[in-house]
């Protein structure tokens, strides 16, 4: 009922990633408007935006939404908040979230190589393209690709598991402080604008009870 009469091309998903056919502002619209209306407490509201900025600094990617909903279900803050954060990470912030966590977890590691965005795609790529094809090897269809798994995990993906922990700490840190006082302020306006309405209702219904009686 609700899918596309066209399906997209690759291309064009891609493009809707990058640039969304509504609009950056309208997805950021949307998402606000999302987390506004989320029957929680500030504090669990905010912890599950904070999970989702944590985790977006993590090389899981395709998994960020579970391992954030995963997080934010371990410490008791909102799942759903949990998923709304993780958009913090984005085709036009993650040049920036891998670079700096490469660049802090080649530091502590001590590993080489290069932070530039486009070979760590190219890299990620040909990762899952090795793990399909061991997988593979284990039904006797073709050779293993155990050598490239080892070189991506040692290589990439470990320096930037440890390289992300502090700037998503710090990002996840912000991201609470930052939403809490804005959640509670906006809980706080909607609830008075539900009880001036229940009184505005009430008084409504007393002005009616008192023309009646003058009636009668």
């Amino acid at each position: 009922m609700f899918k596309r009469r066209k399906p997209l091309s690759i291309l064009q998903w891609v493009r809707e990633g990058i640039l969304p056919r509504a609009g950056w502002r309208r997805v950021v619209e949307y998402l606000v408007h999302r987390l506004r209306r989320l029957p929680d407490s500030p504090h669990k509201i905010s912890l599950g935006i904070a999970c989702g900025v944590f985790t977006s600094f993590s090389p899981f990617f395709g998994l960020h939404i579970i391992v954030a909903m995963g997080l934010a279900w371990i410490l008791r803050g909102n799942v759903l908040a949990s998923a709304i954060g993780t958009f913090f990470g984005n085709p036009i912030t993650f040049p920036f979230i891998a670079y700096i966590s490469l660049e802090v977890g080649r530091w502590l590691t001590g590993a080489g190589g290069t932070s530039d965005f486009g070979v760590i795609a190219r890299s990620f790529a040909s990762a899952a393209e090795g793990v399909w094809l061991t997988t593979k090897s284990f039904f006797g269809y073709g050779p293993s690709s155990w050598d490239r798994l080892a070189a991506f995990f040692y290589d990439l993906f470990l320096p930037y598991l440890i390289g992300g922990i502090i700037p998503g700490l710090i990002g996840g840190v912000l991201a609470y402080y930052l939403s809490r006082p804005l959640v509670r302020a906006y809980q706080t306006r909607r609830r008075e604008k539900k009880l001036k309405r229940i009184a505005a209702r009430t008084a409504a219904k007393q002005r009616i009870a008192n023309v009646n009686q003058q009636t009668d």
